[in-house]
This record gives structure tokens, sequence and C-alpha cells, in this order.
């Protein structure tokens, strides 16, 4: 296998995700990959062993630029942690008003996957929640709110309620209310109350 930082790998990882992302896992063939990467079937299976391996990639692939997008958020916010989090679910709402918008590729994917839970991709989607779990949990201890292992889980549980909301309703105020109600547990475990 070459080099996981290889420009093929990279290109075909950057065709599956449009494809995945688009029109979700089961819809894309492997043929559509290597046509929109420009590549040869055999060249993409020289990068990656199976389709599998392929959706795990395009997940692991999104996981640091979604963390880093949602510190950018949370980090520009003004105010306390309360503030800083329903930035976090205000932003989302407005990235979800564009109309290429599918949602939380993670959760797609592991919806797709559902009978599969020990598929590559289900993990790295596993690995992308806990990241930010443990990501959020970090910056809302930093803000001095108490439980922030169990307040991070809270407000985890409360956006992929929101996602889930989005892919049925389509509304992106679903979004909006969840971080109000996540903005409302931080207040209520700030040491400051």
């Amino acid at each position: 296998m070459p080099e996981a930082s290889s420009p093929t790998r990279k290109r075909i990882v950057d065709a599956a995700t449009k494809l995945f992302y688009a029109e979700g896992i089961g819809r894309v063939s492997v043929d559509a990959i290597a046509e929109k990467a420009g590549l040869t079937k055999r060249t993409l299976y020289y990068h990656f062993k199976s389709k599998d391996d392929l959706i795990a990639a395009y997940l692991d692939a999104r996981d640091q630029p979604n963390l880093k997008q949602m510190a950018g958020w949370f980090d520009a916010a003004e105010g306390g942690a309360d503030r800083k989090v329903e930035a976090i679910f205000t932003n989302l709402a407005r990235v979800a008003r564009h109309p290429k918008w599918k949602g939380c590729g993670f959760l797609r994917t592991a919806a797709e996957l559902a009978s599969m839970p020990g598929h590559p991709a289900v993990k790295a989607g596993s690995r992308h929640k806990t990241n930010f779990e443990k990501w959020l949990a970090a910056e809302l201890s930093a803000h001095g709110v108490t439980a922030p292992h169990m307040l991070a889980r809270e407000i985890v549980l409360l956006m992929d309620g929101a996602f889930s909301s989005m892919l049925i309703h389509h509304n992106p105020d679903y979004i909006g209310a969840a971080g109000h109600a996540a903005a409302t547990l931080v207040r209520a475990r700030t040491s400051s109350n």
C-alpha cells in the first residue's frame, strides 16, 4: 500500500468525499469514484483494499477539519462558555441553510451501516464523535463548568438529535433550538452561578 499522504490517494479521498456526502455511501460505486478522481479502478484499488476502507478514509479525512471548524466557532464567540457552545450550533444552523448541506456525514454513514457495527467507517465515526466530546469537555473544564465530561456528552446528544431532526424536517431552526438548550445546560453548570 502506498503512503496515506500520497497525492493520488488524496485525490481519491476528495472524489469519494464529494460523492459519498452528496449521494450516500450505498449509492456511489467504486467506478464512479474512480471516474470522478480521473483514475482507473485498478489505481483506486492500489491505494485502498476495498470500498469499505475508502469509506473509512472519507470519514477520517473529515475528522480534524470538522473539529477545527467547531473549535474556531467556539473560540471566536464572545462571552462565557454558554455563548461559545451556542455559537457552534448557531454556525451549524447557518451552514445547514446551504442547499448542498446534507447533514452530518458521520451519522448518515453510520445509519447506512447500522447492521455492521464493526465496519471501519462506523469506528471512524465513533472516533470523531469521541474526539469532539473530549475536546468540548476540556474546553468546558477550562471555563469552570462543573461535570464537564457529562455535559459534553449531553451537548453531543443535543447536536446529534438536531442533525437527525434536520434530516426529517429540513429546518435549521431545530439546530438553533438545540443550541439554546445546550447554552441553558452550560449556564446551569457554570461555577459562577
